[in-house]
């Protein structure tokens, strides 16, 4: 099992959405600046107007007065510090960076601190505020993604720090251990399709077994956690078929470096049924992807956007399933590139839950997560 978690130049994870939230502190001596206006190119996609795109975006939530959270922490969001996370690191080559971005370590200094005061942060959502079982909801899920972004860092390490070790322990800790959902997170849900909703204990199950199955040092196998990857593998072959397409798709990412929970036969479908759903410009559209309605009655956005498209492409191209599908990458791939905004560098997505103004701030947050795997998708062809 290859030592990288993500597709090729590719070290780290993690989309998410809503008001999920893995919390971030500033680090001391680090001066996060408002990234330049992005480099416009009139051909092809610019893998520079992306990278300054994501760190506007992030800039803009790490200075947002509701991301402000206790011990001098930020809320780390699921669609767009968690997205920034999955897709910054492989843009780096490409800029001659030599290490992460100051908005990178913003982040990551500040999940290294919630994990290592884990017993003194608070939930980001109190019961008292938002309802019975959101402190369990929030907890549990902020120690998947804790470790989920931890464990992306060290991939290129070849090593497991104590500090994710610490992380995955956290996690593992609070995995279900009976019930119908043994084996995965009780999850944030508020309703916000696809990633705080019912959909998202599986989608994020997934993505958790992404990260073991990728961790470096062997971690899957360390005898230490036989019983808990036993259960997690238990549970995403037991729950696979009941799940929207989205939550399949991801399942066949992570079966790459999680195997033993699908068939080569739902393997072999779910590529077709992907393929199937392909637009005739080349994209695909996340209304196809689950049966959802919007919250305020309106309908749903069905033109091809870059979150579809980004994860269809890159889950074809991860894929162990090797027939069939290279025509259909390849019209993703140019659908990706012919639809970069040159003014933004971002690609489009709409709500799954609300008809929101693309330009508002919280309209731009499906735009952040399909950049992210725009990029993710286009980067994997290198």
């Amino acid at each position: 099992m290859t030592n990288k978690l993500l597709p090729s130049g590719i070290t780290l994870v993690v989309l998410v959405s809503g008001a999920l939230c893995v919390c971030v502190m500033r680090v001391p001596g680090v001066n996060v600046q408002a990234a330049d206006k992005p480099a416009v190119t009139m051909q092809g996609w610019s893998p520079t107007a992306a990278r300054q795109y994501l760190d506007r975006r992030e800039t803009w939530w790490q200075g947002w007065g509701r991301a402000q959270k206790d011990h001098g922490t930020l809320c780390v969001s699921c669609h767009t510090q968690a997205s920034y996370a999955l897709a910054r690191p492989s843009l780096r080559s490409r800029s001659g960076e030599r290490g992460p971005s100051a908005q990178e370590q913003v982040m990551l200094a500040s999940v290294e601190k919630r994990v290592r005061e884990w017993k003194d942060v608070q939930p980001f959502y109190s019961d008292a505020v938002y309802g019975a079982g959101k402190e369990v909801e929030s907890r549990n899920a902020e120690s998947v993604l804790n470790a989920f972004i931890l464990a992306c860092y060290d991939a290129p390490k070849e090593q497991l720090s104590e500090r994710t070790r610490m992380a995955f322990d956290h996690a593992w800790a609070l995995q279900s251990a009976s019930g119908p959902d043994a084996g995965a997170w009780v999850w944030q849900n508020f309703e916000y399709a696809p990633w705080e909703s019912k959909e998202s204990q599986y989608h994020w199950a997934a993505l958790m077994a992404l990260a073991v199955g990728a961790a470096p040092d062997g971690y899957m196998n360390d005898k230490k956690i036989a019983a808990n990857v036993a259960l997690l593998r238990d549970y995403l072959r037991s729950h696979y078929d009941t799940q929207p397409l989205v939550n399949k798709m991801i399942a066949l990412w992570a079966a790459k470096y999680f195997p033993g929970f699908m068939s080569w036969d739902q393997m072999q479908s779910l590529v077709y049924q992907v393929n199937s759903l392909q637009h005739e410009d080349g994209g695909w559209s996340l209304t196809d992807f689950g049966t959802w309605k919007r919250r305020d009655g309106t309908p749903l956005e069905t033109r091809s956007d870059g979150y579809a498209t980004g994860l269809a492409v890159l889950v074809l191209e991860e894929s162990l399933i090797t027939s069939d599908k290279k025509p259909h990458v390849a019209r993703g791939l140019q659908w990706l590139e012919a639809n970069q905004d040159k003014a933004t560098g971002a690609w489009p997505a709409w709500s799954l839950n609300k008809n929101r103004d693309p330009k508002s701030d919280a309209g731009m947050f499906m735009s952040d997560a399909a950049t992210s795997y725009a990029v993710l998708a286009l980067e994997d062809r290198r």
